[in-house]
């Protein structure tokens, strides 16, 4: 049977693992994550438009940025829609 420090010191590993997972969503589901990726993307399309030689291509690629954060902002919809009526136990 385990001590009771024992005991304690499984509750605090509990707690702190919480406190990352906590984190971890709370930084997924931030503006500021989306807004990096939405800095990120429009760079590396416009790197990848300008070397293929693309008319235009600060002015494009906006729309594909755009269109992945967007994409990312739809994903928790699906999530709920898909525990709610897929992921059963």
């Amino acid at each position: 049977m385990p001590s009771i420090e024992q005991l304690a010191s499984d509750i605090e590993e509990i707690k702190k693992r919480n406190q990352r997972v906590e984190a971890d969503k709370a930084w997924e589901i931030s503006w500021s994550r989306r807004c990096i990726i939405l800095i990120f993307t429009y760079i590396l399309i416009v790197i990848f438009f300008v070397f293929a030689r693309l008319p235009k291509p600060f002015l494009s690629a906006i729309v594909p940025a755009i269109a992945y954060v967007l994409s990312t902002l739809s994903v928790p919809l699906f999530k709920k829609w898909w525990l709610d009526k897929m992921y059963k136990k």
